[in-house]
């Protein structure tokens, strides 16, 4: 196993040597806010330009993670346009097989990511983000309608039918990111992967070498605590389908939860660390949130120079401990 760091969607040159200064030689970018065009899909150059620039400065660009809802939000929904959409994804993944990006992250989650406008506030007046379920009781129907569970499943299932193989011929992974939050519906819209059930059975029913997990040991950690990190991360992690790793950890259930410090949340990080190398995890540790701290810069730089610290610590102990 190995750690990297992501999260941002701009290469520059401040980013690059902080990577390599940190002691990471594996970067992944995230397009969920910002897409690289305006032509509905990801183009070869760019992501050829991106992997080039990494190795130019002794990186490895590891994944890209998510493109901006708006390319696939038909296809979640099963509203007119999905397969042209869908055309579209085969274009991206296409064009990051070419440019010799192996892993491309995706989830399934056309209502986002929700979380409080006000921070939760940690030791000494770093901020961590919150989430509140009785916030949302009232929450305006996000896409028009009540789109049920069994709705978006079908849709899910429509779009993987098609994605899958061109991801297979492509020679690029997919790997599936939980909904954050994992509760039943927000604005009206189904949230499947929200369980271990639920991930078990989208995994099954797509089971193939390029179809994993971009484990959220967050999102994972919201959905039940220590227990169901450690059993989802042995199930999975037993069969090879995790493909690489969100390292954060939050405080509290997914009905109330705050986002907080590796090591002060739900979750015992060492036993995690543990079964990762007791199922023969291969891939990269990213981390994902990290708290913010007062002079931090966009990128939240402290956090992840914190995270990093920790993580490596971690790994460190566990191979001595053999």
């Amino acid at each position: 196993m190995r750690i990297g760091l992501g999260q941002f969607n701009e290469l520059t040159d401040d980013i690059l040597t902080f990577i390599k200064q940190i002691g990471v030689d594996d970067f992944q970018m995230n397009f969920y806010h910002c897409p690289l065009s305006d032509d509905g899909y990801l183009h070869y150059e760019d992501l050829q330009s991106l992997r080039q620039r990494g190795e130019a400065a002794d990186l490895r660009l590891a994944a890209i993670e998510n493109v901006p809802i708006s390319y696939y939000d038909k296809c979640m929904l099963g509203l007119p346009g999905r397969d042209q959409q869908i055309a579209n994804m085969h274009k991206t993944i296409r064009n990051l097989g070419k440019a010799g990006i192996p892993i491309f992250g995706y989830h399934w989650a056309s209502t986002g990511v929700a979380r409080e406008p006000d921070n939760a506030v940690l030791q000494s007046g770093a901020r961590g983000t919150r989430f509140e379920l009785a916030a949302h009781t009232n929450d305006p129907h996000e896409r028009g309608r009540v789109f049920t569970d069994e709705e978006i499943w079908a849709n899910y299932e429509y779009y993987m039918e098609r994605i899958l193989p061109v991801a297979e011929e492509a020679g690029v992974k997919l790997a599936l990111h939980p909904d954050d939050p994992p509760v039943e519906s927000l604005g009206g819209v189904a949230r499947i992967m929200r369980s271990f059930d639920n991930f078990k059975r989208a995994m099954d029913t797509f089971d193939s070498p390029n179809h994993g997990l971009d484990f959220c040991m967050g999102c994972w950690s919201e959905m039940g605590g220590h227990d169901n990190v450690i059993r989802s991360l042995r199930h999975f992690g037993g069969q090879q389908k995790i493909f690489y790793i969100h390292f954060r950890d939050v405080q509290g259930p997914v009905t109330c939860f705050n986002e907080c410090y590796i090591g002060d949340g739900n979750v015992d990080t060492l036993e995690v660390i543990k079964v990762l190398k007791e199922v023969n995890f291969d891939g990269f540790m990213i981390p994902d949130h990290v708290p913010e701290l007062d002079g931090d810069l966009g990128w939240n730089q402290r956090g992840r120079a914190h995270a990093v610290g920790y993580m490596k610590a971690l790994i460190e102990v566990v191979d001595k401990l053999d």
